[in-house]
């Protein structure tokens, strides 16, 4: 299984003519090479333009820096992008908001219309599953919300990671979300969750403990890789999840950020804000609360993220091309 699904041709592609590849992916993917999927999301929701640009930009030059290739996946005028020009990257931040914001149950519906089409989490798992990439960096993975005991509002992202077998490297889960819960369903969906790096503490996106403990951990790259590997030589067809603490220098004081995300929780939940407009409305207020400290934590993770996914591709790159 894992030789099979990391050898495999973009001729095998679903609907081959709809996924449109950029040469340095395609080459890298062919060859075996290090490849880091990155989803769109975060360009036009996570944060404003053209600050959301300059940060996609660094982050793809991040995971060169480490020899690796990003793949920043999108969908415009109807078609699946595995890798962004720098044209196209700059039509996606000036979009921002009015970009379709597409999980996996979007996905046809905006191709067929033809809508420009921001990933998820769990939308750009299942484009990198399908084009190949076994890796993908993010800020952090959605979750359970909070009050999702009346609300059941579950992230998306959490069922594709039952089911999709692709590695994410992250910061954790956005901290405005239920960690504990999430951690639960996580378990019950059979994800592997592994801090990376030397703590024992789940990490809490904007800060480097959430109070949870972190059910594994590796301490270098080449461990992560081994764990992917061993994933997918047992077929198991689930994702895994690696946490990576924010850089101390940049997190935020945790009871700060705590008294910020319950004054947003429940301002949102006073103006009935809901769903999959929840997360990027919390955000967006996070950091007006927080006067711009939320945001520059979110931008230090992200590339920080990219940093330790660059190295975790070359490393099971090296696994891979040793194979037969």
């Amino acid at each position: 299984m894992f030789r099979h699904v990391l050898r495999r041709s973009f001729h095998s592609l679903p609907s081959a003519s709809k996924f449109v590849v950029t040469p340095e992916v395609r080459e890298a993917i062919l060859n075996r090479g290090p490849v880091v999927a990155l989803e769109s999301t975060i360009i036009s929701h996570g944060m404003p333009y053209p600050q959301n640009v300059e940060t996609a930009r660094q982050v793809e030059d991040i995971v060169r820096q480490q020899g690796a290739v990003p793949a920043t996946i999108a969908l415009l005028d109807g078609k699946v992008h595995i890798g962004l020009t720098d044209e196209m990257l700059e039509k996606l931040g000036s979009i921002g908001l009015k970009a379709h914001k597409a999980s996996r149950r979007d996905l046809p519906i905006v191709m067929a219309q033809r809508l420009p089409g921001a990933t998820t989490v769990a939308s750009t798992m299942f484009l990198a599953r399908a084009a190949g990439i076994p890796l993908f960096v993010t800020g952090g993975i959605g979750g359970v919300h909070r009050g999702a005991e009346q609300s059941f509002d579950i992230s998306a992202d959490l069922m594709e990671l039952g089911k999709t077998p692709v590695a994410v490297v992250c910061a954790g889960v956005k901290s405005i979300l239920d960690i504990g819960k999430t951690l639960e369903v996580l378990e019950t969906q059979g994800v592997s969750v592994t801090t990376y790096g030397p703590t024992n503490e789940f990490p809490a996106f904007y800060s480097r403990d959430s109070g949870f403990k972190s059910p594994s951990r590796v301490d270098t790259a080449s461990e992560a890789a081994s764990i992917i590997a061993a994933n997918h030589e047992l077929s198991m067809n689930s994702g895994m999840v690696f946490a990576v603490p924010i850089p101390e220098e940049s997190a935020v004081d945790s009871t700060a950020i705590q008294d910020a995300i319950a004054t947003a929780v429940n301002e949102a939940r006073a103006k009935g804000i809901t769903g999959k407009e929840e997360t990027p409305y919390l955000l967006k207020r996070i950091v007006e609360i927080t006067k711009g400290e939320s945001l520059a934590a979110n931008i230090a993770l992200v590339k920080n993220n990219a940093k330790v996914g660059g190295q975790i591709a070359v490393e099971l790159a090296n696994i891979r091309q040793s194979l037969p």
